[in-house]
């Protein structure tokens, strides 16, 4: 009979970074990819500099994967992805190095537009297209933007469903313009 071992839990830092702010947790799990396939919207943060910060930090909750109860916001995160796990596009985007997406944004007060995105592995955008309704379109990377929260969780199965191809992407870059201070 073989047995095989559950690693031991260790603690991740974990940040749910919504833009302007962001809360934090230490999380007891026994892998990164557990945190992030039990809560959405978050990002384990290794960057030592950070970590090391947080080390001394006594004000940062503890927190164990397994418990029954999690605190406010991390319940409403994990509630979310547990509503997602079962879905058959749950996971599709998760540990590509690139994810190329397609978002409508058609808001009331504003003229409707298609943002292309280039993904990273962190959900954060490394480049962009606004392509407006008349064909219009402009560029832009993390230079021109005053903050980039992720934007994407790749294990959510909407994320999937807005996936192009990466040469339709490079299509439209190559004719965007860049992006002026009067576009921003």
């Amino acid at each position: 009979m073989t047995h095989t071992r559950t690693p031991a839990p260790r603690r991740f830092l974990v940040l749910h970074d919504y833009g302007m702010g962001g809360c934090w947790w230490w999380i007891l799990a026994r892998s990164e990819r557990e945190v992030l396939e039990t809560f959405a919207w978050v990002e384990v943060v290794d960057d030592p500099r950070t970590v090391a910060r947080f080390e001394t930090d006594e004000d940062t909750e503890v927190v164990d994967i397994d418990a029954p109860r999690m605190p406010p916001g991390l319940d409403t995160l994990r509630a979310e992805r547990a509503a997602q796990r079962d879905h058959p596009d749950f996971g599709a985007l998760a540990g590509r190095d690139v994810v190329h997406l397609r978002r409508r944004w058609d808001e009331d007060d504003e003229e409707p537009v298609d943002y292309l995105m280039e993904i990273g592995p962190d959900g954060r955008r490394s480049r962009q297209v606004e392509v407006a309704e008349d064909g219009t379109a402009v560029r832009s990377t993390p230079d021109d933007w005053d903050f980039n929260p992720p934007v994407v969780d790749l294990y959510a199965p909407a994320s999937a469903a807005q996936e192009i191809g990466p040469a339709e992407f490079e299509e439209h870059w190559a004719r965007a313009r860049p992006m002026t201070e009067a576009d921003r």
